[in-house]
This record gives structure tokens, sequence and C-alpha cells, in this order.
């Protein structure tokens, strides 16, 4: 081929009409990209997600919807002060900006205390033990009753009067109450020891008959 036919090659129109054609489809694709793109990342879209903690469920999830958002019931709580159905917490927080269609993830309080399983504590650890185990869990503790015994070794646990086995399930409201050795018991026994080392005593310096 001489630089004649390569220059004819060169600048013939179906070349430069076929490059002009690829930059365009290029441009066009990028473009619809980035439309396409903005749309979906709904770029500059921003809602301020409202406050509905202390509402009832229908009324928060009707207020978020119609501004766009999703209301999830994620989970549910318990405080015997508010009324049965009201939202505890909601995530994000209030006052949080984020896009339309976003999830927002409610905690409802429930219309009964959530029921909690009591471990094995009984005659198997120390107060202070059961104490910080039973509080870990959600229970709530009324004073101690002090019995002869082991000092500060739980004996048993209380509810309402009765006594509450191992794997026993109570509502988390409900209080209860461990009883714990004072001590007496080892008192009691170097009592009755010096007693009998008294008696004994008594018995060596009487004179026999």
């Amino acid at each position: 081929m001489n630089s004649d036919d390569f220059k004819k090659k060169l600048l013939a129109p179906i070349l430069w009409g076929n490059l002009l054609a690829m930059v365009l489809v290029t441009v066009a694709i990028c473009f619809a990209l980035w439309v396409w793109m903005d749309g979906y990342t709904r770029h500059g879209e921003k809602i301020s997600v409202p406050n509905v903690v202390g509402q009832f469920e229908a009324s928060a999830v009707y207020q978020l919807e119609t501004l766009g958002l999703e209301a999830v019931v994620a989970d549910s709580g318990y405080n015997r002060h508010l009324p049965p159905g009201t939202v505890l917490e909601q995530l994000p927080a209030a006052g949080s900006e984020v896009k339309s269609g976003r999830s927002i993830y409610l905690t409802v309080n429930s219309s009964s205390a959530p029921m909690l399983v009591m471990p094995d504590i009984a005659d198997n650890c120390s107060m202070r033990e059961a104490e910080a185990r039973l509080s870990a869990l959600g229970f709530k503790l009324s004073p101690a009753e002090y019995v002869p015994g082991d000092k500060d070794w739980v004996i048993a646990v209380k509810c309402h009067g009765r006594y509450v086995m191992r794997g026993e399930r109570l509502p988390a409201e409900t209080y209860v109450t461990l009883v714990v050795g004072s001590g007496t018991a080892e008192d009691l026994d170097s009592l009755a020891a010096e007693e009998e080392a008294e008696e004994e005593e008594v018995l060596l310096t009487e004179p026999l008959p």
C-alpha cells in the first residue's frame, strides 16, 4: 500500500463516521449511567427523621410512611409506666438525615413484662455473686433474708414468700429475695464446743464419790 492509498483510507468519511459514532455512543452510555446512579442513590435528597418515641405504634408508622420512610418494628421492651404499643426507641435517632425508603427500626412497649429464667444460684454461690448474676439478667432484688448458716452463702431464693427453683420463669418486674446465711451456725457450733469443754472440766474437778 502506497502513501496515497493510505491517505485516502485515513481520510475516508466512513472511518471518521464510525469513530464519531463510537464517541457518541460512549458519551451516551456514560450520561445514562450518571443519570441512573443519581436516581438510584437519590443524590442530594435528605429527609429529617421525626421523633416518634412516646407515640403509639400506628401513629408512628403513619408519620414515617407519610414522609416516605419505612417503619419496621424490630424489637419489644417493657415499661410499666407506659401503655402497651408505645414506641420506646427508634433507630436512626430523631433528627438524623436519611433518604426516602430508609427503614426506621422501632422498639415497642410490650403488654406484659418479659419472663426471666432463674439461674442456678441456691446453695451454689455467695451473696455477692448471686446479686451480680441476678442484676445482670434483669431481676429486681429486695433486701436479703438472713438465716442460720454459712456467712453470706446463698441458701435459697424466694419470691412472694415462696421458694423459687432453678429454671423457674418469673416476670422481670417481680422482686426476688435471697435467703443468706448469717454465720450464726458457726457461732452456735463454737458455743456448743465451749459448753462441752466446760462440762468436762467440771467433771474432772469434782471429787469422786
